[in-house]
């Protein structure tokens, strides 16, 4: 299959690349996905807030670059594999994935974290990462240098009062990649 071409600003050390950025809306992951862009990446956009995503798109293309806005809940396992398929059929490859979304949940005991809100933890900081890898592998490996990405967190070393909840999903992600 022949990938499509990519659009982004061009020239940039990502000039031509397609980068996809969990959690872009804001903070790191805006951060990231407006760097890319300006380095002349196509970036495929994902968050749950549509206003955040669009507000984004106009600063990247601002910056002269381009972007796919993925308004998706990390947490939509399904959601996850169709973005896995929808890339594959309209790029045909995945040259740098940044798994950026998380939550750090509710700082307590552990024994005081209800069950629903430990299962989220886990759910965004662990489960989604491993669907990313498993839709988006082999879109990775169809690019000459495609990278993976994820954010971790030094907590996942360490004990720390009140953060075990975080501090597990962490050390699970750092287990998995």
């Amino acid at each position: 299959m022949n990938a499509a071409p990519v659009s982004g600003k061009t020239g940039g050390r990502l000039a031509g690349r397609l980068a996809l950025i969990t959690g872009a809306s804001r903070g790191l992951g805006a951060a990231t996905a407006l760097a890319f862009a300006g380095e002349g990446a196509h970036c495929v956009l994902v968050a749950r807030t549509v206003g955040g995503l669009e507000a984004l798109d106009d600063r990247i293309k601002a910056l002269g670059g381009s972007a796919t806005l993925v308004p998706l809940d990390v947490t939509d396992g399904p959601g996850i594999d169709r973005l896995g398929a929808a890339l594959h059929e309209r790029f045909g490859r995945l040259d740098v994935l940044l798994g950026n979304a998380g939550i750090l949940g509710a700082l307590s005991p552990i024994g005081h974290i209800e069950p629903k809100l430990f299962e989220q933890i886990m759910a965004v900081n662990v489960t989604a990462n491993w669907r990313l890898i498993r839709s988006l592998d082999p879109l990775l490996r169809a690019s000459d240098a495609g990278r993976a990405i994820f954010v971790t967190s030094g907590i996942s070393r360490r004990v720390v009062p009140y953060w075990s909840a975080y501090a597990a999903s962490k050390a699970a992600l750092d287990m998995l990649v």
